[in-house]
């Protein structure tokens, strides 16, 4: 396990950050502040009391031993100014441009909640959930405190060149058996940045309260602004049908390890 005290945060904006993130695949960002992450805490708790049905916004909920819950809200930000002002301009798009090399803009949103017993996600690389682009910067804004024990992300340095055999969107066992995973803890309010090819993985939340987080993706503008293309494209697969092992389908890969709550359960969280 890292200690936080043991990895460097960086500005976001400065050649350091970049340099690390070309050599790491990931960096660690103060983004927000203590006054911001307050704020942006109140905007993700507006988003999940959205109704799970009616609305052009995307909710998927997971069954957990405390019964269904929400684990993930999708296409945000056209029904909310602040969180839309957030990732969309200002130091989110900056620190992705200076990232990328070139200037970038919004791809995909997302919010993961991993309320208490909310499941975690098996290795797995993004950039084959993402069609349509080659150039891509995903991060993890932290709402709440992310540590081991509620299922913060852990990370491969420097594995972010390829992409590795996978079994139905999961890096297989014999390859993530060799590498070497490094757990960051972040605090409310910091941002992990990471390579769409950067292998992650996190645990389930084993804690009584909620680890939640905002995970937008960043592609670079001269590839165009997908946004639009992505979403059609996901509902589009996501009509098509389900996961046929009784999980959860958050993604165009199966590498959530949630479990589906039953079609006859319309209780929500």
């Amino acid at each position: 396990m890292t200690d936080l005290a043991d990895v460097n945060v960086f500005v976001g904006t400065d050649a350091a950050s970049a340099e690390h993130f070309a050599d790491h695949g990931w960096v660690l960002t103060d983004t927000l502040g203590p006054d911001g992450a307050v704020e942006v805490r109140g905007w993700v708790e507006e988003v999940a009391d959205w109704p799970i049905d009616g609305g052009e916004w995307l909710h998927h909920r997971e069954l957990t031993e405390h019964g269904p819950a929400l684990c993930r809200t999708e296409n945000f930000t056209p029904f909310h100014e602040g969180l839309c002002t957030l990732l969309r301009s200002g130091s989110m798009v900056a620190i992705a441009s200076n990232l990328l090399g070139e200037p970038a803009v919004l791809y995909k949103e997302k919010i993961n909640y991993k309320l208490p017993g909310g499941a975690g996600y098996a290795p797995h690389q993004d950039a084959p959930a993402y069609p349509f682009i080659e150039s891509h910067v995903s991060c993890m804004v932290a709402v709440d405190d992310a540590d081991a024990d509620n299922g913060c992300l852990e990370v491969v340095s420097g594995a972010h060149h390829e992409i590795y055999p996978m079994d139905d969107g999961v890096v297989i066992d014999d390859v993530v058996e060799t590498f070497t995973w490094q757990t960051v803890p972040v605090r409310a309010g910091q941002t992990l940045w990471f390579h769409s090819r950067t292998p992650h993985r996190s645990g389930s939340n084993s804690t009584s309260v909620p680890r939640r987080a905002i995970y937008p993706t960043y592609n670079a503008r001269s590839e165009g602004d997908l946004r639009e293309d992505y979403y059609a494209e996901k509902l589009a697969a996501f009509r098509s049908g389900g996961r046929s092992d009784g999980m959860v389908r958050v993604s165009l890969i199966n590498d959530f390890r949630g479990i589906a709550v039953p079609d006859d359960d319309t209780s929500s969280t």
